[in-house]
């Protein structure tokens, strides 16, 4: 039975969102499936991807193969890295410590990177909105009840 993973379509017209999962090569894009890994939402800016490093590596060892789109997601979160620093130590090139601590490495200099991408995607849909001007104002203070009456209060009845 040849496994696939690939992209399973939910959402509204023109507003797609995916569930990634496991499937039988032969079933039909939002048919039957094996198990739910993660979900991909391309709507956002950008695209928020979540999914189970775990089940996916599992299933990539077992023999899965990703469509274009799901291994560059998978790529894109590391996993196929983590599948070849796996590799290297069944091959005995360095052992699971200094696997996994290469691994950690690339993943602080990743989530840095994309803290980055998220803050600038942030920053011109600021510039956007604002019509290219986004200077800061200073502050200034409201006027005060009395002041914007013109002076003093009016005293009141009875004295």
């Amino acid at each position: 039975m040849p496994v696939k993973i690939r992209l399973q379509r939910h959402g509204s017209k023109k507003r797609p969102f995916y569930f990634i999962v496991v499937a039988d090569a032969r079933a039909p894009r939002d048919g039957k499936f094996i198990q739910k890994i993660g979900t991909f939402n391309p709507v956002t800016e950008p695209a928020v991807i979540q999914i189970d490093r775990q089940k996916a590596l599992e299933w990539l060892t077992k023999g899965a193969q990703p469509t274009d789109t799901v291994r560059k997601i998978l790529s894109t979160k590391g996993v196929l890295y983590l599948k070849h620093l796996l590799r290297g130590v069944t091959l005995g090139l360095f052992d699971q410590a200094v696997a996994m601590e290469k691994f950690q490495v690339w993943h602080v200099e990743h989530e840095a990177a994309e803290a980055k991408k998220r803050d600038e995607a942030r920053r011109s849909r600021f510039k956007q909105r604002s019509g290219g001007n986004y200077q800061r104002r200073p502050y200034t203070p409201a006027p005060r009840r009395e002041e914007a009456a013109g002076g003093e209060s009016a005293p009141a009845q009875g004295e």
